[in-house]
């Protein structure tokens, strides 16, 4: 047999070895108790990893990728002795596993990451980023004058919504567009620059409505007591300032946000008063 060793870069093979030798899946069951045996769950798990890792956007691309890279196959858990897993095992793995999973594994991570001292809480930060959903909607070639209606929905997807999002964070950003798709909320350890939380929704819900809830979440595996909490101008709301410097002892560093609001004046002097008095003024 020849030697798989080379037909993979090195640097890359030593990669996966131990990013797969620090994973812990011990929690997820490998096999099913009854039934066909199949393919490790485990091994399943690593080998999307690697599809993420290689920035594969179809299934096809990793099949490709484990059958001309054995050694990575085998890193994943597979036996390359055997034929590995075909499009259709792998889709069908996807459509079936549950996101409680894959947010069980990242919890384990950050869990780890916290007790080598990797990662903090003492500065976090909060923000949003859009995923449009699969649908010729989206195309930009498009130029249908409806394609952006709240009442047309992709026929693609029955559960996205249609969300807008600016160019940049700027207070003074005026370009903006609509997709149908999704919005993918991520929290980070600022420092260190990885993530400790995330939550998917539709894209037409508000940055700051889940913004609580995912501190909370967050606080229930890991302490954020005395965080910095740093967020742009969408989370320039006053519950949470309030929820933050009442149950965490934290403070937040948010961008204000002039809706509805010309003098900027008036505003300033708003949230200076808030933290001259503890986070507890009722004006702001």
């Amino acid at each position: 047999m020849k030697d798989i060793r080379l037909f993979t870069s090195q640097p890359v093979a030593k990669f996966y070895d131990s990013l797969f030798l620090n994973l812990d899946l011990s929690f997820i069951p490998e096999f099913p108790k009854t039934g066909r045996k199949g393919f490790s769950n485990h091994a399943m798990i690593c080998a999307f990893i690697v599809m993420k890792c290689e920035s594969f956007s179809m299934v096809t691309d990793l099949v490709d990728y484990l059958n001309n890279n054995l050694l990575i196959s085998h890193y994943c858990g597979f036996d390359i002795s055997a034929p590995l897993p075909s499009y259709w095992t792998f889709d069908r793995f996807l459509k079936q596993i549950g996101n409680d999973v894959l947010s069980s594994i990242m919890k384990s991570q950050v869990l780890y990451l916290s007790k080598q001292g990797i990662i903090d809480t003492s500065f976090i930060g909060l923000d949003s980023t859009p995923i449009a959903a699969n649908t010729s909607q989206n195309n930009p070639k498009s130029f249908l004058t409806n394609k952006f209606k709240p009442d047309n929905q992709p026929k693609a997807d029955a559960d996205c919504k249609l969300g807008v999002h600016t160019a940049s964070n700027q207070t003074n950003e005026k370009k903006y567009e609509f997709y149908w798709g999704y919005k993918n909320h991520v929290l980070v350890d600022c420092i260190s620059g990885l993530p400790i939380y995330e939550l998917t929704t539709t894209a037409n819900t508000a940055d700051s409505s889940v913004a609580l809830d995912i501190l909370s979440d967050t606080h229930s595996f890991l302490s954020i007591k005395e965080c910095t909490f740093l967020a742009d101008k969408g989370y320039n709301v006053k519950n949470i300032y309030n929820q933050v410097h009442a149950l965490y002892d934290g403070e937040c560093i948010i961008p204000l946000n002039t809706r509805n609001t010309k003098d900027t004046k008036i505003l300033l002097s708003m949230q200076v008063v808030w933290h001259l008095s503890g986070g507890t003024s009722k004006i702001f």
